[in-house]
């Protein structure tokens, strides 16, 4: 008989973990940040929060997910960026918590420009914030909590537990956003890795098996930046041992890449010839299933046979089914 474990012996924070990627699929993706905030307000009381992504190189955000506060509040935050004293030792200390009053006394704090310009307008007396950096990708990612009440401050237990849940909020967003993204996009290849990237090249979102691959065909590649030139939006093209496609996601774009296979170089015309070929149809029948002369066929294939360096139809045949007996 299986044993029941009571709800309060459950560590809090791992409760909240295991929601945020049990859950991924059942939260919309536009409200999943607003949602996963939500999460950590179970655990971590905050009365506001800001979630926000973006450029490690410019320290500006591309998205911000606000808690309680007003549209205006990134913009007021950036504006004083210059005389914030958390946001260096953040910069310095990834993925280690830090508490406004580390940086400055309470009595100092309240006195000063930052205080007076960015958080008193928005009601912010105490502040928690961790930010995180991908190194492969240069998404920087900042999740800052908030509370109203000067006499609670945040705890060293709070602290914590907000160091072993922003971690997850990070991968489980991600994780979360490819699994909406992906069931729009045409079918993937075995093995590939997608990323989302805008107009400048700068990544918005990466999945780590599209780093890994770059990561080992270009150990010096930059930081944030494509090794390669982008196709146009609908293309997919070959560049050295990789496949490339992009698709257009609205002001967006949407990177997927792969080993190349042996029919991966093929065009799409001749990988319709090959498909028929290989399923045994004759140069006829598959001249009328796809709607060419049966000439076409043959020069098409004679091309194939030379790209794949195969001499026959059980050849070709054993490349588009690996393992099976078709002839």
């Amino acid at each position: 008989m299986t044993k029941t474990i009571p709800n309060d012996t459950i560590d809090p924070v791992d409760r909240v973990i295991s929601r945020l990627y049990r859950w991924a699929m059942a939260v919309p993706p536009g409200q999943y940040r607003n949602w996963a905030l939500e999460q950590v307000g179970r655990v971590i009381p905050h009365d506001g929060a800001l979630w926000g992504s973006g450029s490690r190189s410019t320290l500006k955000f591309h998205t911000v997910t606000l808690q309680n506060l007003p549209k205006d509040y990134p913009a007021a935050l950036e504006a004083t960026t210059a005389v914030n004293p958390i946001l260096p030792h953040l910069l310095e200390q990834l993925d280690v918590p830090a508490d406004m009053s580390e940086m400055m006394a309470d009595e100092r704090f309240y006195n000063s420009e930052i205080y007076r310009r960015t958080f008193q307008p928005f009601g912010i007396e105490r502040i928690l914030s961790m930010s995180h950096l991908d190194r492969r990708s240069g998404i920087y990612s900042l999740v800052s909590l908030y509370r109203s009440d000067r006499s609670k401050p945040f705890s060293d237990l709070e602290k914590q537990q907000h160091k072993r849940i922003a971690f997850h909020l990070f991968n489980a967003a991600s994780h979360a956003y490819f699994l909406h993204l992906l069931k729009t996009q045409p079918e993937r290849p075995m093995g590939a890795g997608a990323a989302v990237i805008d107009q400048h090249g700068n990544f918005q979102e990466t999945q780590p098996r599209f780093l890994e691959m770059l990561d080992e065909r270009f150990p010096n590649r930059q930081p944030q930046q494509l090794p390669f030139k982008l196709p146009d939006p609908g293309q997919t093209v070959a560049f050295q041992d990789l496949m490339v496609r992009c698709e257009p996601l609205n002001d967006l774009a949407l990177i997927t890449i792969w080993p190349a296979g042996p029919l991966d170089r093929l065009t799409g015309r001749e990988r319709e010839i090959v498909y028929c070929v290989a399923q045994g149809l004759s140069f006829k029948q598959a001249a009328k299933k796809i709607g060419v002369a049966p000439s076409t066929v043959a020069n098409h294939l004679y091309r194939v046979y030379r790209k794949l360096g195969v001499f026959s139809r059980t050849e070709l045949a054993s490349l588009v089914y690996p393992g099976s007996d078709k002839q």
